[in-house]
């Protein structure tokens, strides 16, 4: 679901205009690409920060209206203030909504203590925890996520394994990715019975 905006245009660029809008509680931005000029845009403050919890919000597609007109965009970028860690400025880039658009999103691993290979005293490798995928924008999920129910000692779980949505492909190199990798040694299930075969001899001697 697209995230609508509502912006200010800003009329005079630098850092001294920058730093006026935080002074208003706001926030300076900027949307760029697709071949088109930067349009300097300012945001409530409070309305951009609020939206910052909501979750894949770099896969989302922002709807921005401004009176210089609509944009269609994702947001690139965040920059923070070094102390206070409030956002100082946002980065938005254009897209064309009827073509493709590369990504990075999370990975998610669920399941963990119900894995076979956990429960027989296997370690959980999880080595790449974002994967690039390359779809629409509304085709790109929030996140990716790794079902380890069925995954034993010794087995992984690569880029070419993982469930994509309809549409929504692997990007460059990432189909040979281990992404969650579940290690350790295989429990002997046949060293008891060594030790049985060894007890019956000493057993029959004592009766003797």
């Amino acid at each position: 679901m697209a995230i609508k905006l509502n912006a200010e245009i800003r009329n005079v660029a630098g850092k001294g205009a920058a730093r006026s809008i935080r002074k208003n509680k706001n926030i300076p931005a900027v949307i760029y690409g697709e071949k088109k000029s930067p349009v300097a845009i300012e945001l409530n403050g409070r309305d951009f920060e609020m939206l910052l919890q909501t979750p894949g919000l770099r896969t989302k597609l922002f709807e921005i209206d401004t009176t210089a007109g609509h944009e269609d965009a994702m947001l690139m970028d965040i920059q923070y203030h070094p102390v206070t860690d409030r956002v100082i400025h946002a980065d938005f880039k254009r897209i064309d909504v009827k073509k493709p658009v590369s990504v990075s999103v999370p990975v998610e691993v669920i399941n963990v203590e119900t894995s076979k290979g956990i429960k027989l005293g296997g370690v959980l490798n999880f080595a790449v925890r974002k994967v690039a995928l390359r779809g629409l924008v509304h085709d790109i999920p929030e996140k990716i996520i790794i079902d380890l129910t069925n995954l034993n000692i010794g087995d992984s779980v690569h880029g070419s394994d993982l469930v994509l949505p309809a549409g929504v492909e692997l990007g460059l190199h990432q189909a040979e990715l281990a992404f969650a990798t579940i290690g350790g040694k295989m429990p002997d299930e046949d060293t008891s019975k060594p030790a049985a075969a060894a007890a019956a001899p000493a057993a029959d001697a004592s009766k003797k």
